[in-house]
């Protein structure tokens, strides 16, 4: 039996999301607000995302460069659309559905070394496509899907995705009544001329065309709702019907695209052209429309600083190293009523220009990070919060150097610092994870760090502990995680006799998971990236207590 038959069998139908005239016009939201409107319909849907870069995984990227590192529950180091995914659809994503143009051929290329093409030729066409359409299927099997949204990264027309592509030509070959592609695609309005211009969306669609792929729909982004004749423009010169055209203004709130979408019949239209028919189960999207409402009209504002230093580039501060945090105080926002204003604060400025900029805000976040630069900003930062009430929460790095600056300035260990930063430093609160040291030593980096969901054990009494009552009865929790330094047990109890406080650790009490401080609104700190699992839906509880905090001490 063939793939092709194979992939028949479950009769799954398959939506390709590409991208035209330029990066970032948001395919991963799109595909992940069909995938929601969908959802919304009844249906089983999952996603996959696939990369056109060479990487393994996203693990080793810079974030300035590529944006955040998001881990699935099953430890694989993914694009941050990955993330979007499991906000928008409120389910887990696994690594099956995350693959890359390096993935692909690593695959292949061992494969073959196995003689598992049996002495064949091994050719980019057709065993490339082959091994895609091989993982489309597991990742579909996963899932248990019935709808599969697929989002291609780059743009139409450029070399890197044509495998990607060529996979999804034949797949609709086979299956045309199961396969559909939307193209995104902006719609640029020069300031000097003032008009809408459709040319670029029509040469994308050309490029598509000469890959062997015509777009059913295309989403039309821009910085204002088109007109009709826009759309008509469009339709004429891309070959689809007019109603197919999909406006995809600006919106204030990405929680808004999905409503949006439904405004313009977008899941009415795809669920006609996938012949898909089932009963609807909330025609109104109830439960999401009040949260997009909430997340739009809070009762009240609370400025909190984001201190990192994976946003500057050039003149410009980018957010993306950072989205999941954003996203989860954002949910915690929501449900508190509570709209947060965030503020980039370098570590670096507050290394040279001390902490003015702190002084207004009404909570401090210190998120994940790694290495030595911006540390002893990040440190000072937090010495401020601790000293001044001023809730801090502080996520995996962030942590480690509200340990540092713990132990430093109350402990009284004045060199003390994490391997990380200082080899040899003498008080090494923080120390390297000791089967990652050989890790290191052999540069084995790429995959290898504490990955995924781990379980951690929490302590009766602490603010981390009734931060979960209020959403579950467990003492147990399962967070995920990234990191390769934690801290140094060595220098617990010292720590403990001078008021730090262990609120979670690993089960069987060997990691710590979560410090804390007493007397203080909100000090928290965690080995994990609680940001990861937090969703619309279902914000994460230590967010959302964090906001709780931040709004009550305004």
């Amino acid at each position: 039996m063939s793939i092709h038959e194979k992939m028949k069998d479950k009769n799954v139908k398959y939506i390709f999301v590409v991208g035209g005239v330029m990066s970032g016009v948001g395919k991963g939201v799109t595909a992940a607000s069909i995938g929601q409107i969908l959802q919304n319909h009844g249906y089983r849907v999952s996603a996959i995302k696939m990369d056109p870069y060479v990487n393994i995984d996203a693990g080793t990227m810079n974030p300035i460069e590529h944006g955040e590192v998001f881990v699935t529950a099953d430890g694989d180091e993914t694009d941050q659309d990955i993330g979007n995914y499991e906000r928008f659809l409120n389910t887990d994503i696994y690594k099956e559905n995350y693959m890359t143009t390096g993935r692909i051929y690593q695959s292949v290329i061992e494969r073959e070394r196995r003689l598992g093409y049996r002495g064949k030729c091994v050719q980019v066409v057709p065993h490339i496509p082959m091994e895609i359409r091989d993982r489309i299927k597991k990742a579909v099997d996963k899932t248990q899907s019935e709808v599969m949204i697929i989002e291609i990264g780059g743009t139409v027309g450029e070399y890197e995705n044509l495998i990607f592509l060529e996979a999804a030509r034949v797949l609709k070959l086979f299956h045309p009544k199961d396969v559909l592609f939307v193209m995104v695609s902006y719609l640029p309005v020069p300031n000097k001329i003032g008009e809408m211009k459709t040319k670029p969306t029509q040469h994308a669609v050309k490029s598509l065309n000469t890959a062997g792929v015509q777009p059913d729909f295309i989403v039309a982004r821009s910085d204002r709702p088109i007109d009709n004749a826009r759309k008509e423009k469009i339709s004429v010169n891309c070959n689809i019907p007019i109603e197919n055209v999909i406006a995809a203004p600006d919106v204030d709130s990405i929680y808004d695209i999905p409503l949006n979408f439904e405004k313009e019949n977008f899941d009415k239209g795809v669920m006609s052209a996938l012949n898909l028919e089932k009963p609807k189960k909330d025609l109104d999207n109830k439960q999401w429309r009040k949260m997009a409402s909430a997340v739009k009209s809070p009762k009240e504002t609370i400025n909190v600083g984001i201190v990192g230093k994976y946003f500057k580039t050039g003149h410009y501060s980018l957010s993306d190293s950072y989205i999941s945090v954003i996203e989860a105080l954002k949910h915690a926002g929501a449900h508190n009523h509570t709209k947060i204003k965030l503020h980039w604060i370098n570590t670096e400025d507050i290394e040279n220009n001390g902490i003015e900029q702190l002084k207004k805000m009404d909570g401090v976040v210190v998120p994940q990070g790694w290495g030595k630069r911006g540390s002893e900003g990040k440190i000072r930062a937090i010495k401020y919060c601790r000293e001044n009430n001023i809730p801090y929460f502080g996520l995996c790095y962030g942590m480690q150097m509200a340990v540092i600056e713990f132990a430093r300035h109350v402990a009284n260990l004045k060199e003390a610092n994490s391997q990380e930063i200082e080899a040899n430093t003498k008080h090494p609160v923080i120390h390297i994870m000791p089967e990652q040291a050989k890790l290191i030593a052999d540069k084995g980096y790429g995959g290898t760090i504490r990955l995924g969901a781990w379980d951690c054990k929490l302590k009766k009494g602490t603010i981390l502990k009734k931060a979960y009552e209020k959403f579950q009865e467990a003492n147990i929790i399962s967070e995920r995680h990234r990191h390769r330094y934690e801290f140094n047990n060595y220098y617990r109890e010292i720590l403990e006799k001078n008021g730090l406080v262990i609120s979670g650790t690993s089960p069987d009490d060997l990691i710590v998971e979560a410090i804390e401080i007493k007397d203080h609104p909100f000090f928290v700190g965690v080995q994990f990236h609680p940001e990861y699992i937090s969703r619309p839906l279902t914000p994460h509880p230590l967010f959302v207590k964090f906001v709780s905090v931040c709004r009550k001490n305004k």
